[in-house]
């Protein structure tokens, strides 16, 4: 009898989830939208209606809060002037690349932190401090080394991100059952055999939470690094457009911007990271009710 192959153990891998995984319930659009997309529509309405209202009374310093219909006029009118699109397109880009940057920097150190107790040991309280640490601690180092340039950005991005990236495979190896081991081991699997279709596998889910940390981290990062590229006329960006609306004291246009930044966040959370992790959590008789 021949020894059980690498794909053996991914269809037993595959086979055990199935038989977990609860079976798939449909919801109605009417359920969609009174579970899903009801109760976020609520909470803004109440939070701008607060806003108004204090906007309203003169409680605050005049120009320090705008109500809202200012904040949707400025950005009305930097929408028709091409401004906000080309600004959220150039952060967009460089925050898509310093995040591919991350994921492949930030998942090489996870594997091998996973791997190597030693180097575990070593290195993994360095790093576990570095994504403690503020991103605008990173500006001035940055800026000393590569000048205010997109090198600069980038390195802040990079900093800000990798850490978390890699803290979370190894959060996902750390979680993954001795049994899965044991069973790869017995069914001749290789150390790489293992690690590619065993561990990695079974490690996804704190994979994905750290991906997700990664991404957030990177965000502010890239937009307390576009303020200061910003100063040198740089690439026009979200990060630009805050510091232009500070210099001239037009706080509707920095809360403009500053909703601009809030609605890609929600868009890449809502758009790829939730969708991802109901789709694993799925796969895995973890689906929540």
């Amino acid at each position: 009898m021949s020894a059980p192959s690498i794909d053996d153990v991914a269809s037993l891998e595959a086979g055990l989830d199935a038989l977990d995984a609860d079976p798939v319930r449909r919801v109605s659009p009417h359920g969609w939208v009174r579970r899903s997309a009801l109760p976020p529509v609520v909470a803004l309405a109440v939070l701008v209606a607060g806003w108004a209202a204090v906007a309203t009374t003169g409680v605050t310093p005049p120009g320090m809060l705008p109500t809202p219909a200012d904040v949707g006029h400025a950005l009305v009118q930097s929408w028709q002037g091409g401004i906000v699109q080309a600004a959220t397109g150039a952060s967009l880009r460089r925050a898509a690349l310093g995040f591919a940057l991350s994921v492949v920097l930030g998942t090489g150190l996870g594997v091998l932190l996973s791997q190597w107790r030693w180097l575990r040991t070593a290195v993994g309280p360095l790093v576990s401090g570095l994504q403690s640490l503020p991103s605008a601690t990173w500006l001035p180092v940055a800026v000393l080394w590569f000048g205010v340039s997109d090198a600069a950005v980038y390195a802040v991005v990079l900093c800000g991100a990798v850490p978390s990236i890699a803290l979370g495979l190894v959060s996902g190896v750390d979680a993954v059952p001795p049994l899965f081991l044991r069973v790869g081991h017995v069914l001749g699997a290789s150390r790489t055999g293992s690690l590619r279709h065993v561990v990695l596998p079974a490690a996804l889910p704190g994979y994905l939470s750290g991906l997700r940390l990664g991404w957030a981290f990177a965000w502010r990062s890239l937009m307390a690094a576009e303020l200061i590229a910003a100063a040198a006329g740089s690439t026009p960006s979200l990060g630009q457009l805050l510091d232009a609306g500070r210099r001239r004291g037009d706080m509707a246009l920095v809360l403009a911007v500053v909703a601009v930044v809030l609605a890609v966040g929600i868009a890449v959370e809502v758009g790829i990271f939730a969708p991802l992790e109901r789709r694993l959590r799925g796969s895995r008789g973890l689906v929540s009710p």
